[in-house]
């Protein structure tokens, strides 16, 4: 059965209370139990949400079902919520370790996804079981914030790189990749003409799913003005444009057409999708951020429904330089492959929101990040020198992948960078003094005792990348040397570390060596303290019960 973590709410309260420690956060020791702090008193000790929010957190109050049209039906605490579960998720094959002298580039395309950790943080809150296919450890490392560099001169972002041991293989380094995209003053933002295209059928008829969808939005109205563009469009059994280019200054009547909206009927997503896209292209602004978010829990069930379809479909519509982000909700029959699916081909990220604090971050404090792109198409290509390196393992980034071809092909699309954002890559590394084997096939027409060239070169990590209105891209190469090699990680390695030994165990991962819950705790450096999302991963981890 699934478990209430809002009923249950006041005595966990209780417990976390009388356990928390006096503001140490570094764990250690094999028995360890840190301390723990509640999430709501972490946010509220950061200044991060108010008392309203605070209150609210798991849109489970009065508030959230005021702004929810009544019916018998209606979904309004965790407990309604049938005990049955049809969530889909794409299947992942994790990356296995690939030898540098027959496979010495590793290609792939960047991801800020994060939809992974906080449907992650909605399971475990209500110890429901966790999917493996739902693990996405770079959307995990992703969804936190780390101290990179700001970019140098007209680039839109920097990139650097560490190398350490490796937590959990005593055999093997751990080399990270960071980018930091450029951030932008808000005040002095282009503008933009959004449209909200939101689910209204019959499955959104849930506490968590259109009050919070409502809720979001009209957080996200109040950060609009005049230069902006709104419209929304709905869709159940059909579509229906229900706001059509209203002023970002006109937010009272934005609100109400938002708090209007009521639930019912099948769900014609693909309809919706391409009203959507027809409205943002009347209201398109030369030079501003066209954009469609659309709302959702992903269960399209008429018309177009398949990923393949769906996929066809917004790649026939993205040339327009219209972007299409994806906002998840709900619980029990969310359709997380369609809803990514449709973000990565429309030039747009994907979001899962679980509560009003998530919505805040993603639509509020990082709107820059969630709407405003400053790099499109942006794609990794790492050269491993077998000179040094007996072979890797890139971590995540599964369903990403790239042929090595397409590294320098500007028709094959790729991943989308925010203002702000940053992109953390891991890989595990067999140097040349590992005990590891890689042993390879013998090749017809090549040579595969090759060593590669002894130039004190690791690797070079190559990106390519498009400006948002461009369609040439741009090529940035950085070389890694013994310089990038750290004896002790930097605290941004070590947390990052952290939530990769926790994504391995959660995939019950075949490559995740000596990791366990002690060894996560003990990663996350003291630094934490002053990240409210980084504590409440510690929580997180600690609540986190092993599967047997």
């Amino acid at each position: 059965m699934k478990k209430s973590f809002t009923k249950a709410m006041p005595l966990l309260l209780a417990a976390l209370t009388a356990l928390t420690g006096c503001g140490q956060t570094k764990y250690s020791g094999d028995n360890a139990e840190p301390p723990v702090s509640s999430p709501e008193s972490v946010f509220k000790q950061q200044g991060a949400v108010s008392e309203e929010y605070e209150t609210a957190m798991y849109a489970n109050d009065a508030g959230s079902l005021s702004m929810a049209r009544k019916s018998p039906n209606f979904i309004t605490t965790p407990e309604q919520i049938p005990d049955f579960n049809t969530e889909e998720y794409s299947a992942i094959t994790e990356n296995s370790f690939k030898s540098t002298v027959t496979d010495p580039l590793s290609t792939f395309s960047a991801d800020v996804d994060t939809a992974c950790y906080s449907n992650l943080r909605r399971m475990i809150r209500e110890g429901s079981e966790i999917p493996q296919d739902s693990v996405r450890i770079e959307e995990m490392i992703n969804y936190f914030h780390y101290n990179y560099p700001e970019p140098n001169g007209n680039e839109p972002f920097s990139v650097t790189t560490e190398l350490a041991d490796c937590p959990w293989n005593s055999d093997t380094k751990l080399m990270m990749i960071g980018m930091k995209a450029k951030d932008i003053d808000m005040s002095e933002r282009k503008p933009m003409n959004l449209v909200f295209l939101i689910d209204v059928s019959g499955s959104m008829y849930s506490y968590d799913k259109l009050p919070l969808v409502q809720k979001s939005f009209s957080m996200l109205t109040e950060e609009l003005n005049a230069n902006d563009r709104i419209s929304i469009v709905t869709y159940a059994g059909e579509d229906s444009v229900v706001l059509e280019g209203a002023s970002g200054s006109e937010g009272l009547r934005i609100r109400e057409a938002i708090d209007s909206l009521e639930a019912g009927g099948a769900t014609a997503g693909a309809a919706g999708i391409n009203t959507a896209y027809d409205i943002a292209a009347k209201y398109f602004i030369n030079g501003g951020n066209n954009r469609i978010i659309l709302a959702t829990d992903g269960d399209l069930n008429v018309g177009i429904s398949s990923e393949a379809e769906l996929k066809r479909l917004v790649e026939s519509k993205r040339d327009k330089g219209i972007f299409l982000s994806v906002l998840g909700f709900g619980t029990g029959n969310i359709k997380d492959n369609k809803m990514e699916t449709l973000a990565d081909n429309g030039n747009g990220n994907y979001s899962y929101i679980d509560s009003e604090i998530e919505a805040k971050r993603v639509l509020v404090e990082e709107m820059g990040g969630t709407l405003v792109t400053v790099a499109k198409d942006v794609k990794f290509q790492v050269e491993f020198n077998p000179a040094y390196i007996k072979g890797y393992r890139l971590i995540g980034y599964e369903n990403r992948q790239l042929a090595a071809e397409d590294f320098n092909d500007d028709t094959k699309d790729a991943g989308e960078i925010g203002a702000g954002h940053t992109v953390t890559v891991l890989y595990e590394i067999a140097d040349i003094n590992s005990k590891m084997d890689f042993s390879s096939s013998d090749l017809k027409y090549g040579d595969s005792s090759a060593k590669g060239t002894e130039n004190g070169e690791f690797c070079t990590v190559s990106v390519r990348y498009k400006e948002p209105d461009g369609d040439t891209s741009k090529l940035l190469a950085y070389p890694v040397t013994e310089s990038s090699r750290k004896a002790e990680m930097s605290d941004d390695l070590r947390f990052a570390s952290s939530v990769a030994a926790f994504g391995l165990i959660l995939r019950n991962s075949s490559n995740k060596g000596t990791a366990n819950k002690n060894l996560v705790l003990s990663l996350i450096p003291e630094s934490t303290r002053n990240d409210a999302y980084k504590q409440e991963f510690a929580e997180l981890v600690n609540a986190y019960k092993v599967a047997s």
